[in-house]
């Protein structure tokens, strides 16, 4: 992957090949963390990938790889794309693949065949030789990646589940092999726990194997998203006078070729190759591996879409504006991908437990060893029970519990158009008892109407110049208040006057200087009625947009702030938008109801037209015209809680003033409909503009939290029953190696029932 850079700061990610369970990947990161200029550094088992962020120009990627080998395991580069295609597609010889499970299994069967047929009465036996000459093969050939990765451990100063299998089967091996030699008694011998051991550990890998790229399928499923090529209209192609577009209109070219301003035509049935907007045609767009919305979408000429979407009917030319790693669906799979790489905070208790694990297991194996020894008197049956030991003891299940939960969590939630991409949220989600919500653009359509535009009395210019001076100032921005001004200008025929010297005013307005019309040279400022509380002209503005006001519309004031030798401030207008509530924004308020969940409204409009929403909707509690630097403060007052007791809060917001709250709230939610900004402070951000999703977010989280206790209590449950178990003799070697492939199989597959989760209101 191409590192993604900042000011000061290289972020790489390495496919780590060689780790085998949570020792591993602790032993990585603290390999990684030596490097001079690591700033930080996670490991992730489930995708076997790592995130480096390195100080900019202290360590090369190169120098990261090699050190990271040394450590032995295997580094490499992560590719931008396909790499998961790769992984779903391995050798069925591979080190976990198929093939070398079956061909254990067929080695291995006359050697545990006479253990099933001794209770029917049949008592058979290969002779103590050919149970040697079956087992070697499984032991060293079959078997070698474990004395490899085991050896590559010691010599890294620690030990991992690899060394515990080397350990065991050699010791069950070596015991067997000196009975052969000193009595030559088949019955004696433990040949088939050795080899048992070696074929449910490589059943149990490859099982984890496939269990993990189940777990990726929604990005598998993303990056399917991708076409190969897009049609790319010549320059010379005049789409007035187009009827058809035939082969010779257009070039097929490769998407890393196709650049923002291109002309790309998109038949019935393809997929949208880049995002952009429709400059001709119309049709319905299935966006629903991008949003999660099912039915289709109906788009026509200035309709913004979606690279990955599918077309449906119509013939569309879009222009591109982002293509390859500025593309929506690229920023979706590298946020998916982020999270699942990132580790849960209650991952670093596993990781403390599994870095004093496998020393801790190879004393208790040694202890359970002498102990039996001098209890027993019998050396054969000591070595065995410290095999079963060391075999259960293998932590492969507890480095999986928390990322399998994760992946299958997060990939699931992506599917319907929510994208997790701080893992932290979910061990806070289940227990938030309070969402703030931001009207406008949240629980609203947040594309408000002009409704009235109101000149004072001392004013005599005329109502169309002051809406084209107003609209002026408008120009470029994305504010629905804004839209709403150029909207009104343009169904009226009213071109807006440009202006220059613009400025946003954070929590006021905005503000320029006209450069033509009646105003020229002035400073206008369009801004809201009560940033200008204790003004000189509060009184007779509030006087005139009163009416308004309690009609719960949006009022803004265009006030004119003079030019530099005039500095005195005047109003010009009082303008009034009205915005519509969502359709689903009462169900949302509902759903939350019913997770016990109270709902409070953060609104910097005015008291009426925040009451009435509130009213409508069924929200407990109205915070009114808050200004955007106060919205992170009241966050705050609400997770003190009245009485002083922590309350856990959710902020859902869309805009760049919803960002200090989002980034305050214990977890932040953003609407895609809104700002970048928004977006990167959340930890969760809805693809669709619909409220409904926050309760299905809370529910996911909650849920894959409930996985991630459940996977890490059996995890630990099958490690402190299964030691005293061995080590008391009730496990033989070969039941403790189908039991340790057991506990993985058993994480993974309860992970996976995440993928049958569907939102509530889907």
């Amino acid at each position: 992957m191409t590192p993604t850079e900042s000011s000061n700061s290289e972020f790489f990610s390495l496919d780590i090949g060689g780790m085998t369970c949570a020792s591993c990947v602790s032993r990585v990161e603290k390999a990684l963390d030596r490097i001079p200029g690591v700033e930080a550094a996670t490991v992730n088992l489930a995708t076997e990938q790592a995130r480096i962020r390195v100080r900019r120009g202290s360590s090369t990627l190169t120098e990261i790889i090699t050190l990271v080998n040394k450590t032995g395991y295997e580094a490499k580069e992560s590719s931008a794309r396909g790499n998961l295609d790769q992984k779903n597609t391995k050798s069925f010889w591979a080190a976990d693949g198929l093939g070398r499970v079956v061909l254990s299994f067929l080695l291995s069967a006359p050697l545990f065949l006479p253990m099933l047929l001794m209770p029917l009465g049949i008592h058979w036996s290969l002779s103590g030789w050919w149970q040697l000459a079956l087992a070697t093969p499984v032991q060293f050939i079959l078997g070698w990646r474990f004395y490899v990765a085991g050896y590559k451990s010691l010599m890294a100063g620690a030990g991992n589940m690899d060394l515990l299998v080397a350990l065991g089967t050699s010791a069950a091996y070596g015991l067997s092999l000196y009975l052969l030699l000193t009595s030559n008694h088949a019955h004696e011998l433990y040949f088939e726990g050795s080899a048992v051991i070696i074929c449910m550990v490589l059943l149990g890998k490859w099982l984890e194997a496939r269990a993990k790229q189940q777990t990726s399928e929604a990005i598998r499923a993303l990056q399917k998203l991708w076409p190969e090529h897009a049609k790319v209209l010549n320059a010379d192609v005049d789409l007035q006078s187009q009827v058809g577009m035939g082969t010779n209109q257009y070039r097929d070219l490769p998407l890393d070729q196709v650049l923002p301003g291109d002309r790309v035509l998109i038949l019935p049935g393809e997929r949208i190759a880049v995002d952009g907007v429709i400059i001709s045609g119309s049709s319905h767009v299935d966006e629903s591996l991008l949003t999660g919305e099912s039915a289709p979408v109906k788009k026509s000429i200035e309709s913004k879409v979606i690279g990955g979407a599918l077309n449906d009917e119509g013939v569309l030319i879009v222009r591109a504006e982002a293509v390859g790693v500025e593309s929506v669906l690229s920023q979706i799979i590298n946020l998916v991908e982020e999270a699942q790489t990132q580790k849960a905070p209650i991952q670093k208790l596993v990781d403390q437990v599994s870095a004093i694990f496998v020393p801790t297991v190879i004393i208790l194996a040694l202890i359970a060893g002498i102990g039996n020894w001098l209890y027993l008197d019998s050396i054969s049956i000591a070595i065995l029970r410290a095999v079963s030991v060391l075999v259960i003891a293998c932590p492969c299940a507890l480095g999986l519990a928390t990322p399998a939960a994760i992946m299958a969590g997060t990939g699931v939630a992506a599917r319907f158009g929510i994208l997790i991409k701080d893992p932290q949220v979910l061990e806070l989600a289940h227990k938030l008892n309070l969402v703030a919500f931001d009207k406008t653009g949240t629980l609203t359509v947040g594309k408000p109407r002009m409704l009235a535009l109101l000149p004072f009395e001392h004013s005599s210019i005329d109502v169309d110049q002051i809406l084209a001076s107003a609209a002026g100032l408008q120009l470029g921005s994305e504010h629905p208040l804004a839209k709403a001004l150029l909207n009104a200008s343009k169904d009226k025929g009213i071109a807006p006057i440009a202006t220059s010297a613009s400025k946003g005013l954070p929590g006021i307005g905005i503000e320029g200087v006209p450069s033509a019309g009646p105003f020229t040279g002035q400073t206008l400022r369009l801004q809201s009625v009560f940033s200008l509380e204790g003004s000189s002209q509060y009184p007779l503005i509030l006087q005139k947009a009163q009416a308004y006001l309690e009609q719960g519309q949006t009022v803004s004031v265009l006030m004119n702030a003079g030019n530099m030798e005039n500095t005195a401030s005047t109003p010009i207008a009082v303008i009034s938008f009205g915005d519509e509530l969502k359709p689903n924004a009462k169900s949302a308020v509902d759903a939350l109801h019913t997770l016990h969940i109270r709902t409070v409204l953060l609104s910097g409009d005015n008291l009426a037209a925040a009451n009435r929403v509130g009213k409508v909707i069924g929200i407990d509690e109205v915070y009114a015209q808050v200004m955007p630097s106060n919205k992170a403060e009241i966050i705050q007052r609400l997770q003190t809680g009245s009485g002083g007791q922590k309350q856990f809060v959710a902020m859902i917001g869309d805009g760049v003033n919803d960002a200090p709250a989002l980034a305050t709230a214990d977890v932040g939610m953003a609407m895609s409909t809104g700002t970048d900004v928004a977006m990167q402070a959340a930890g969760i951000t809805l693809m669709r503009g619909d409220p409904t999703l926050v309760a299905d977010a809370i529910d996911i989280s909650k849920k894959t939290w409930d996985k991630i206790r459940q996977n890490l209590f059996w995890a630990f449950a099958f490690n402190t029953i299964g030691i005293p178990m061995a080590a008391l003799g009730y496990l033989s070697p070969m039941l403790a190696g189908s039991a340790m492939a057991l506990s993985s199989f058993c994480v993974l597959s309860n992970a996976l029932l995440l993928k049958r989760w569907r939102p509530m209101h889907s």
